[in-house]
């Protein structure tokens, strides 16, 4: 599996509840708060769900 920087772009508020559960399972804890994580499809599938409001590089 490949690897990917995940940066929190945009603010959470005013975003539904699930939006905030899963931005804070990936392991955000703030904006423009940037994590590394291992691409699989759970991970995969979160990304998908919150992508507007994240940067996603692949490294």
């Amino acid at each position: 599996m490949s690897k990917v920087k995940i940066t929190l772009v945009r603010s959470l508020s005013g975003r539904p509840g699930i939006q905030r559960k899963t931005v804070a399972a990936l392991g955000f804890k703030k904006t423009n708060h940037s994590i590394e994580k291992e691409l699989n499809p759970a991970v995969s599938g979160m990304i998908d769900t919150v992508r507007h409001l994240l940067k996603v590089e692949t490294i």
